[in-house]
């Protein structure tokens, strides 16, 4: 079995990983635009989306990092896509078109059931409808000797870090203050819960922090 992690999640100087009302205009909230910029001037970045350039810095290293080694991942509804409530038709696959990134079974966490639907390239989205442990067995399953990646979005990540099932957290502190959202760190002990910060690598855009869970 691999690791339970999450990687390259980029939150604020405040601690903020999504600003308020997110929607299809603002997938990561208003105000909160410039959480990501660091990732998208990375060649990884680039590459994922068919174009050229892009950085071969800190940044990139770290971006490519977060893909490697993957068998499976998690995500919420959110970061599945903006639509809220009960599913009005299975028009919506995702944000990334007929062949998204992940290549891997997706675990989307949600409280209205849908059909698994699959994509080109190997990414099959699952709908979980009974909750983070029920998700993360599931993606141990299917991802044998490889990483589980806890995609977000922060609610997410937040859950699995207060039931202790998250090994590693690799966030990308990026140089802005968003103020109002969702607050990964809010009402979260972390020392209380085992985890330590043990890395911290300043790139071009973003200082990169790892955090992990104590044996306990």
């Amino acid at each position: 079995m691999g690791k339970v992690r999450a990687s390259a999640f980029s939150v604020s100087l405040d601690g903020f990983g999504a600003g308020p009302n997110q929607d299809l205009e603002h997938p990561f909230g208003v105000g909160a635009e410039g959480l990501t910029k660091w990732m998208l001037k990375t060649r990884m970045f680039h590459e994922m989306t068919g174009r050229e350039g892009g950085t071969s810095d800190i940044d990139d290293r770290f971006a490519r990092a977060s893909m490697e080694n993957l068998g499976a991942w998690i995500m919420g509804r959110n970061m599945f896509g903006p639509i809220r409530g009960p599913w009005p038709d299975h028009a919506w696959k995702g944000w990334w078109g007929p062949n998204p990134p992940y290549h891997v079974p997706v675990f989307v966490l949600t409280h209205n059931p849908r059909p698994s639907i699959e994509m080109e390239g190997g990414t099959v989205f699952h709908f979980v409808t009974d909750g983070i442990h029920a998700a993360l067995e599931r993606a141990i399953a299917v991802a044998g000797a490889k990483d589980v990646r806890i995609g977000g979005g922060v609610s997410v990540v937040r859950q699995y870090l207060q039931a202790g099932l998250l090994d590693e957290l690799r966030l990308a502190v990026s140089p802005v203050l968003v103020g109002a959202g969702e607050n990964l760190f809010s009402g979260l002990d972390l020392p209380a819960l085992g985890y330590a910060c043990t890395e911290s690598v300043a790139g071009p855009n973003a200082t990169h922090v790892t955090v992990v869970r104590r044996p306990r």
